[in-house]
């Protein structure tokens, strides 16, 4: 079966890790990946604990078709409470190291307590071994995993690592596996530096198999068929998400100026044509695609940064091919940002990447220091001398760095914009949910995607349902609530099952349910399935509550519910939360105040206690 049995846990404080069985009994609740390590997290450790705490613990987790045929296979999340917004969070990357780490015969990896002093872990099948890292502490993402590369002496070895930001606790670090892929949001690298551990290492021999392996076969071929012919993955394999940049421009929801505007002036110098053009230097800023393991839709996009430009002058080492701009890289570093230089902010990316940052949570706390800079509430004596106005490449391009660095006003930036509005009170002016910067979408030109902000369990997030359509044919709020509990629901259980959520595009619950069930003993039908991400939507929520978040955070900041949308398809509204808000929980079958009732959760068989 797709499940090895078999996790493995690693005490930092006593310096061990030992392999233990995997609870079955929660396993066919709550699945794989995030769901089952968020019924681990909820079990082991108190949910009040501090994030950067030695308490806290961090969970890499894959889910059972993780490392199998089926397509974007490659999947793992790394659950944890999270330093940016004191929640829970599980944050979801692709690349190859989750299959690796699959193949190496563990479930999931729980790591605990603290290090002493640095770490890192080297996982070869059954050889797991605690090693110093105090060569590559300080070091970056990239230098990190070169030397592991030369310790190891084997190109097959997978590595997931964080950089100084996360070992000096930027509050958005994030985990960078295979240079760049990540698991991204709500600062799991620094979770992961708190605990003095740099990087873990996988190799593994051992594989998967499946419970009826040619039944699974069959399927997967059936499935995958489908998804191989669709327009919608011929669409991301060409254009990569980029191509939302124009969608959100025609519509008139893309974030401009810290989300006072929606439209873009200059958005066809940064959209998915203007990486494909080459410039008058005879520069062109895409290279090519690529995949994660076992994909087949090849979303992700490959760049180089022109030679001339000034961000690499007399900086030879970054005349190089690495992940470049995808939607959500291209709007925190563009049109919030006022910016029009497809270079700067490729060299942005390659900050983030190098460096192990979220470039959303990056890109919106520049935006709202920029908004700061404008006001006069920060000055060049707080910058270092850097002119932060709206449209600076060159700020971009130094406040990347610094932050990465964590040097100067970058410390500043690396609070996340909450804290750091807080800080030079105007907490307005940062535009999160629970203290986790928005992706690329107006709250107020979309009325789901604004309760989804406002509702997901690991703070602002647009990768936690899916109400593009609805949101794009209506600017009401008629049917918005349920859309939006319904695909949460969904997309939990996706997230649970190892797979890529791009892959919904085409395939829906019948055909996880057909993997699943071929893969995974017992029978999994699509009411189990339904049943299964409800019960993690509703945990997480149970986490949260027993953290201390309230109702009151299910907030958007008051430019989202006062401010009219300045243009386009929504012009004129506001983000109607104090209507959805109550449809959503009445939903959710939630008391008013936000918690699950006793009823709620009876019915989805998760204890109240």
């Amino acid at each position: 079966m797709s499940w090895h049995k078999k996790i493995l846990r690693v005490d930092l404080t006593a310096g061990t890790a030992v392999a233990e069985p995997l609870n079955m009994e929660w396993a066919e609740q709550y699945l794989g990946s995030r769901g089952l390590a968020t019924k681990y997290l909820w079990e082991e450790m108190d949910p009040a604990a501090d994030p950067l705490g030695a308490d806290n613990k961090l969970i890499f987790s894959t889910g059972p078709l993780t490392g199998t045929m089926a397509s974007t296979s490659g999947r793992y999340s790394v659950v944890t409470k999270g330093p940016l917004t004191n929640a829970i969070a599980a944050s979801n990357s692709g690349g190859k190291f989750g299959a690796e780490l699959k193949y190496a015969g563990y479930d999931m990896v729980i790591i605990q307590g603290k290090s002493e002093k640095p770490v890192y872990l080297s996982i070869k099948d059954d050889q797991v071994e605690l090693l110093p890292a105090d060569e590559i502490w300080g070091k970056t993402v990239w230098e990190t995993d070169a030397w592991i590369h030369r310790e190891t002496q084997d190109p097959l070895t997978k590595v997931a690592a964080i950089g100084v930001s996360g070992e000096q606790l930027v509050r958005y670090a994030c985990v960078v596996n295979d240079l760049h892929r990540a698991a991204g949001r709500s600062g799991v690298g620094a979770v992961m530096g708190s605990k003095n551990l740099k990087a873990i290492a996988a190799r593994g021999t051992v594989g998967v198999t499946e419970d009826n392996g040619a039944a699974f076969m069959e399927v997967a071929n059936s499935v995958n068929k489908e998804l191989h012919g669709s327009s919608a993955r011929r669409g991301l394999m060409r254009y990569g998400t980029l191509a939302m940049l124009d969608s959100m421009q025609e519509f008139g929801g893309l974030p401009t100026e810290n989300f006072r505007k929606v439209s873009f002036s200059q958005a066809d110098s940064v959209n998915h044509e203007a990486v494909m053009i080459t410039n008058r230097s005879g520069h062109k800023n895409l290279i090519k695609n690529a995949a994660c393991f076992g994909c087949t839709i090849a979303c992700g996009r490959i760049a180089k940064i022109d030679p001339s430009h000034f961000s690499v002058k007399d900086r030879p080492e970054y005349l190089i091919a690495s992940g470049g701009l995808e939607y959500e890289t291209a709007f925190a570093f563009g049109p919030v940002l006022k910016v029009d230089d497809l270079d700067a902010m490729t060299f942005a990316g390659f900050m983030m990447n190098e460096h192990g940052m979220d470039p959303i949570s990056f890109g919106v706390t520049l935006a709202a220091a920029m908004e700061l800079f404008e006001m006069g509430v920060i000055t060049l004596d707080d910058t270092d001398g850097v002119d932060l106005s709206f449209g600076s490449a060159e700020a971009l391009v130094v406040m990347s760095e610094k932050t990465g660095k964590h040097e100067g006003f970058g410390q500043i930036l690396g609070l996340g914009s909450r804290l750091m509005c807080e800080k030079y009170g105007h907490p307005e002016l940062s535009m999160s949910s629970k203290g986790q910067e928005f992706a690329g979408y107006d709250a107020r030109a979309m009325q789901g995607m604004g309760l989804g902000y406002a509702t997901s369990n690991r703070g602002a997030c647009h990768l936690r349902h899916d109400t593009f359509e609805e949101d794009m044919a209506d600017a009401g709020t008629k049917g918005k609530a349920e859309a939006v509990k319904t695909s949460q629901d969904f997309v939990s259980m996706v997230d649970s099952s190892g797979l890529c959520l791009f892959t919904t595009a085409v395939w829906g619950y019948e055909h996880f349910a057909r993997m699943i069930n071929a893969t995974c003993p017992g029978d999994w039908d699509e009411e189990r399935i339904r049943s299964l991400g409800e019960r993690v939507w509703n945990l997480e929520r149970m986490f949260n509550n027993a953290a201390g978040l309230t109702s009151a955070d299910d907030s958007l900041p008051p430019r989202m519910l006062k401010d009219p949308v300045p243009s386009g398809f929504a012009k004129g509204g506001v983000n109607e939360l104090d209507i959805l808000l109550p449809q959503y929980y009445e939903q959710r079958g939630w008391d008013h105040s936000g918690a699950p009732t006793p009823e709620k959760l009876s019915s989805l068989g998760i204890s109240a206690s």
